[in-house]
């Protein structure tokens, strides 16, 4: 059986477990400054981010990669994975580990909930950095405008949503996260000893007990909410404009969330924004094109 040992992989950073908003995270952090907080996206944990934090460190920043809630050797509670509590975690890490603020660099998942932390608590985030990430309401909006496209895209999503599904997703090691994450990658580096590597990581850590189940129930919770008060609440909150400096970057060749669904989320910040396509790079562009995406995220967390 895998346990949650097999995320406490040893480096240059160190490994510590921080209580915030009522669980225990698994945080790995390394150099001291200003701090960053890094969160990944699905099927991955605090690892998607070991080589950029450690260069963002080397930079004079305070990097801390985590594992969400629910993922790798943080707390797997029944509960909890809607996107209050999940932004409400991020907010609370940043009070837990001392600071009364942070700039957030979120991937995948870890960039919608960047989204969402930002704009619920504004005060908190004082830059931020999504990777793959549509604005949750740009999202939203290319699933019902764009049927041959986004809605075509999101299929594993659906697919989600179907009672046990965890144990279809953990079967055979886990084969199908590295058969969504070879569809969401490019080509290029789909053929590198890298990628290979990297998914066999991410099926491990899959496999630990509960951990398949929590990360689904955050995409089962996106469609339970939707005709729901919480849904609409959650809705009418996320129309609010960031006031956080925002930089978004997007693989030109993500299938997961299409560029054309991402390029509109400008439209819901309005303090100073960027956003920047990365040419020959799929859904988990910041290890696909990591020299390239170190480069941006630190351009982006100086310019503060």
């Amino acid at each position: 059986m895998v346990d949650e040992s097999c995320v406490l992989v040893e480096g240059p950073w160190t490994h510590r477990f921080v209580g915030a908003n009522g669980s225990r995270f698994h945080v790995v952090e390394a150099g001291t400054g200003p701090l960053v907080l890094f969160l990944h996206g699905f099927p991955e944990f605090w690892w998607a981010w070991h080589d950029i934090m450690t260069r963002v460190a080397d930079a004079g920043f305070r990097a801390v990669a985590i594992d969400l809630r629910g993922y790798g050797a943080s707390d797997k509670p029944p509960r909890g994975y809607d996107g209050y509590t999940m932004a409400a975690d991020v907010t609370g890490l940043i009070r837990a580990l001392g600071e009364r603020s942070a700039m957030i660099v979120g991937a995948g998942a870890g960039g919608m909930i960047g989204w969402a932390a930002a704009a619920f608590h504004p005060k908190l985030v004082s830059r931020l950095v999504v990777l793959g990430a549509a604005h949750p309401l740009r999202l939203r909006a290319a699933l019902f405008a764009d049927p041959r496209g986004q809605l075509s895209a999101s299929t594993s999503v659906f697919r989600f949503q179907i009672p046990r599904y965890e144990h279809v997703l953990t079967r055979d090691d886990a084969a199908l996260v590295g058969e969504l994450m070879t569809h969401w990658t490019s080509p290029t580096w789909r053929q590198t000893e890298e990628f290979a590597d990297y998914v066999a990581r991410c099926r491990e850590a899959m496999q630990i007990p509960q951990a398949a189940f929590c990360a689904l129930e955050a995409y089962r919770w996106v469609a339970r909410s939707a005709l729901r008060l919480q849904g609409y609440r959650f809705v009418k909150l996320m129309q609010h404009p960031l006031i956080t400096p925002t930089l978004q970057l997007h693989g030109a060749l993500d299938t997961a969330t299409l560029p054309r669904t991402a390029q509109g989320s400008g439209r819901y910040v309005i303090a100073p924004y960027e956003w920047r396509l990365i040419p020959d790079a799929g859904h988990f562009l910041h290890q696909e094109a990591p020299d390239v995406i170190t480069g941006e995220i630190l351009r982006w967390l100086k310019a503060s």
